[in-house]
């Protein structure tokens, strides 16, 4: 009889003595809805992709807890719940933003170019990119502010001017950056 044939209970009896073919087979029916269930949680491919990865990583090594096979699926789905929010949590009080939205921040902060321009057409790494080409104050502001989250008071302590200095900074930032952006668009 093959593992496909087995019933998730069968599989996760055979997960507990460590079987790998066995654990592939759980993983293989499984990884689909967890990958899905991590992605509406913190919203990147390949962060849903890892924390599902470790969900279950963590699930296997603690099969003992389990005290009924029946509720596996749901079981493994907790973990993987849990593991998401820690992640959105850990990445809020990092205060990290996910590069798409940076993007459309990008988008609504450049809002001033024409309204045929099509920024769905730029990809993240050409802006990026064209952030890079910036005067290096420039840039460094219109990082902490676009992608950083930091706002004008706390730009202009860390990078030690006036708060009026570090709003009129990215300002010429952001219209700098929109100038090599319709430049780009031209091509």
């Amino acid at each position: 009889m093959t593992l496909t044939n087995l019933n998730t209970e069968e599989l996760v009896e055979l997960c507990k003595s460590k079987n790998q073919s066995a654990q592939l087979e759980v993983y293989n029916r499984y990884y689909k809805a967890m990958y899905n269930t991590a992605y509406r949680i913190v919203k990147n491919n390949f962060e849903a992709e890892d924390i599902m990865q470790d969900s279950f990583l963590q699930a296997f090594t603690k099969l003992d807890t389990l005290k009924d096979i029946k509720i596996f699926g749901a079981w493994l789905k907790r973990i993987v719940i849990n593991n998401s929010i820690h992640h959105y949590r850990k990445q809020i009080k990092r205060n990290e933003t996910p590069i798409d939205d940076m993007l459309y921040k990008i988008e609504d902060d450049l809002d001033g170019i024409e309204s045929d321009y099509e920024f769905t057409s730029l990809k993240a790494n050409q802006i990026l990119d064209i952030m890079k080409t910036l005067k290096d104050n420039y840039r460094i502001a219109l990082t902490l502010n676009l992608i950083e989250g930091y706002d004008y008071e706390e730009i202009s302590k860390i990078m030690n001017i006036s708060n009026q200095n570090s709003r009129t900074m990215i300002s010429r930032a952001k219209t700098s950056l929109r100038q090599k952006l319709e430049k780009v668009s031209e091509y």
